[in-house]
């Protein structure tokens, strides 16, 4: 592949078909109209391991046959080829369904806490930040030292966490077997469940594209969906409880779940995002 290769004709050469139009949606994304009517998007990400990561993830979270996700025609250094989703209104019942689904593609399961996609890179990222996939034997120890600390670290080393705020996180981290709530097996995560990842399609279904995924806690995923908001998400939680209910206590476990990504945004766009992160450790540590 060329690096000066068009989108559209990368789109042509991936997908077997002619492109009837192109056009640039960002900096990142073009939008390539076949001759059969359809419409893929051409990605091109942050470098070849961050497109193998999304590619491996979107696959190994398709496999689940449990949220449509959009399919991949191909990845090739740093771009890839998916389907373009159409989009529609969030509706009420469509949130509902998307809560069922979620649990079920949880349930898929993951070979263990960690664990990257069959084919997905160990060093992968998580919006701009880096984001290593490396098994552990049980979620607390993993979760310490591979989705915590790290990004601490990072933050203290930046100036934007303080070493005595940096404390109280560390103190959670020593506690994590006592506040994580009963052990449960590794679950297929989204792993970046932010609103801005869900598409509510115009089919009537909820799809999840930009994956970090990898085996983990499936608290994390909701964790994440309400610490961003998503539309109807009580619907969502509902529709997940009925279908394979959290732990007793989920809810006071939320902020330890959102630490992750609060230190993730802490180290990428600054001190605000430290604030709710201590706030997190906090509430953490009240339950």
């Amino acid at each position: 592949m060329s690096e000066h290769e068009s989108p559209g004709d990368l789109a042509v050469r991936l997908t077997g078909r002619e492109a009837a139009g192109e056009r640039r949606l960002s900096g990142t994304l073009t939008e390539v109209t076949l001759d059969d009517g359809r419409a893929v998007i051409v990605k091109r990400a942050d470098g070849p391991d961050a497109a193998r990561a999304e590619a491996a993830g979107l696959r190994w979270l398709a496999e689940a046959g449990a949220v449509p996700v959009p399919a991949v025609h191909g990845q090739e250094g740093d771009r890839l080829v998916l389907d373009r989703i159409r989009q529609g209104p969030a509706g009420a019942a469509a949130a509902a369904r998307f809560g069922e689904s979620l649990a079920a593609l949880h349930a898929a399961g993951a070979p263990a806490f960690g664990a990257a996609p069959p084919g997905g890179p160990e060093h992968a990222s998580i919006g701009h930040a880096p984001l290593r996939n490396v098994p552990g034997a049980d979620w607390p120890g993993w979760y310490a030292e591979h989705r915590v600390l790290p990004y601490l670290r990072l933050a203290v080393d930046g100036g934007t966490l303080r070493p005595a705020e940096a404390a109280l996180v560390e103190e959670v981290c020593a506690r994590l077997p006592d506040l994580a709530g009963p052990a449960e097996p590794p679950a297929r995560l989204h792993g970046d469940l932010w609103n801005g990842n869900v598409l509510w399609g115009a089919d009537g279904r909820t799809w999840l594209i930009d994956p970090a995924a990898h085996g983990g806690h499936r608290e994390t995923d909701l964790a994440m969906l309400a610490l961003f908001g998503c539309p109807h998400l009580d619907r969502v939680l509902d529709g997940y409880q009925r279908t394979a209910p959290p732990a007793a206590g989920w809810r006071d476990r939320v902020g330890l779940h959102q630490l992750f990504p609060l230190l993730v945004h802490t180290v990428l766009f600054g001190r605000g995002y430290a604030e709710q992160a201590l706030d997190a450790a906090r509430a953490a540590l009240a339950h």
